[in-house]
């Protein structure tokens, strides 16, 4: 796998935005609280970005993707997963399974396509494509030999063959 100077941006990117995320997701409960950050993957390819989060026990409908000024959110919510007691009384062996109201954000350093944007739910899994705009592809360009002799004002004139 090949690495280039855009890699390490979106890594520094993804990093930041985990960052924050944390920082801002403390919902004003005690200090310590379980906060649910739902974990991400993003990486690009040749023509987007493909971003994909866990998100198990989450229902399709409670999970919004939002795109503005190049940056993805995506918010949900996983309910309680254990019931709540009944009047026999609850007893919880573990409880190691977050719930609650999650948010990420990402930032892309190209410019995008937000109108072809889409995400698909499968197996717990959403996967959200995000389409590079034309500007921002790879593209190949030709160098033409000149087929007659120019002159660059400052320099002597050359002529020059097409290259077979």
């Amino acid at each position: 796998m090949m690495l280039t100077p855009l890699d390490t941006v979106l890594d520094r990117m993804v990093t930041l935005s985990r960052a924050m995320d944390q920082a801002l997701s403390l919902d004003g409960s005690e200090f310590g609280a379980q906060v649910w950050m739902p974990r991400m993957d993003a990486w690009e390819t040749e023509n987007g970005f493909v971003v994909q989060l866990d998100l198990p026990g989450v229902a399709p409908e409670a999970v919004d993707v939002s795109f503005e000024r190049n940056t993805l959110t995506i918010r949900g919510k996983r309910s309680e997963t254990i019931p709540a007691p009944d009047k026999d009384g609850l007893r919880v062996y573990a409880n190691e399974r977050p719930c609650g109201e999650f948010v990420r954000t990402i930032r892309f350093p190209q410019y995008v396509v937000g109108d072809g944007i889409q995400a698909q739910f499968a197996n717990g899994v959403l996967t959200v494509t995000v389409p590079k705009a034309d500007a921002a592809k790879p593209r190949k360009i030709a160098v033409m030999a000149a087929v007659e002799a120019k002159q660059v004002p400052g320099t002597q004139a050359v002529a020059s063959q097409p290259t077979a």
